[in-house]
């Protein structure tokens, strides 16, 4: 049996429940933000396509005719769902942010954070997904992401959160094993991380002759080669960002100063067009705040601002 709702726009029925229940061409188009005129050209096209005469037009008002009588009480009903249905996913919607994000930053410096944020904002829960990839936000059910790159994905806005630094760090005993003095001891230290990521820190430094293959790991996330690194295995290239705490407590040392950057920086990233969004405008907010408020993050900006 063919669908008798294929041949009719909701449009049409949306703008003929309006009338049936106001009683005026005019008030519908009122509630409905249209003219009176594409009011009654939506009434006579959705006339036309079931034979028959929905309202009888009086000097006043119009009024139903019983088969408009018959349809007003299913549009009516059928609105009424359709309306709370789509509050209700909205609402719901509106009390759960989804971030998608690396694993190495929320493990390090956004999850410990995000306490604060929830207590700041008691009606709206996390979602925390972390994941490599820069999936499409809306496809997936993402809100925002966190990823780092040159800010520029097609379809997306971003927000620069904190720039990319990179520096040699080892537990310790491992720089004191090393007897680590300049940036040249490097050359043939044990090192984890990718050999074309060093080899363009140690140009940052200014040392030439080329490193000695010494990789000892290299990991998909920076927090795993970290880990290797505070386990005495070698010295990795990591974020002082990400890793301030265990460079606070010294559970990591710096044995130089020189950074190198792999590209512009970290960003909060959301689809175009919902910049206004109430959760996504708290979240952008407060986390704009909280790299403010890092010194970490405003020493490295400071470093990348000066230049080599």
């Amino acid at each position: 049996m063919a669908d008798p709702l294929a041949g009719i726009p909701l449009a049409s029925i949306r703008v003929f429940e309006a009338a049936a229940r106001l009683k005026s061409f005019t008030r519908a188009a009122e509630e409905l933000g249209m003219t009176q005129a594409a009011v009654s050209w939506q009434i006579k096209a959705l006339e036309g396509r079931l034979g028959q005469s929905l309202f009888r037009r009086l000097p006043r008002e119009v009024q139903p005719t019983e088969g408009g009588e018959r349809l007003s009480r299913a549009a009516t009903e059928a609105m009424t769902l359709l309306r709370r249905a789509v509050s209700d996913l909205t609402e719901a919607d509106e009390h759960i942010l989804s971030i998608t994000t690396l694993a190495s930053l929320a493990a390090q410096w956004l999850a410990p954070r995000l306490g604060a944020f929830q207590v700041a904002n008691p009606g709206l829960a996390v979602r925390l997904d972390t994941n490599p990839v820069l999936l499409d936000l809306s496809r997936d059910g993402f809100d925002v992401g966190i990823r780092s790159g040159h800010g520029d994905w097609p379809g997306m806005e971003s927000q620069l959160l904190m720039p990319s630094v990179f520096t040699p760090v080892c537990s310790p005993a491992m720089a004191e094993r090393l007897g680590l003095k300049e940036p040249a001891d490097l050359l043939h230290a044990p090192r984890i991380g990718m050999e074309k990521e060093w080899a363009a820190w140690f140009a940052a430094a200014g040392v030439s002759g080329g490193a000695q293959p010494m990789t000892r790991l290299t990991a998909d996330y920076q927090v795993l080669e970290v880990a290797a690194a505070l386990g005495d295995q070698g010295v990795a290239l990591a974020s002082p960002i990400l890793f301030a705490r265990e460079l606070r407590n010294g559970l990591l040392v710096r044995p130089f100063a020189q950074s190198v950057s792999f590209h512009t920086g970290y960003y909060l990233v959301w689809p175009e067009g919902r910049r206004r969004s109430p959760k996504i405008a708290r979240f952008r907010d407060w986390l704009v705040a909280q790299t403010d408020a890092d010194p970490m993050i405003v020493e490295a900006r400071q470093s990348v601002a000066e230049g080599p």
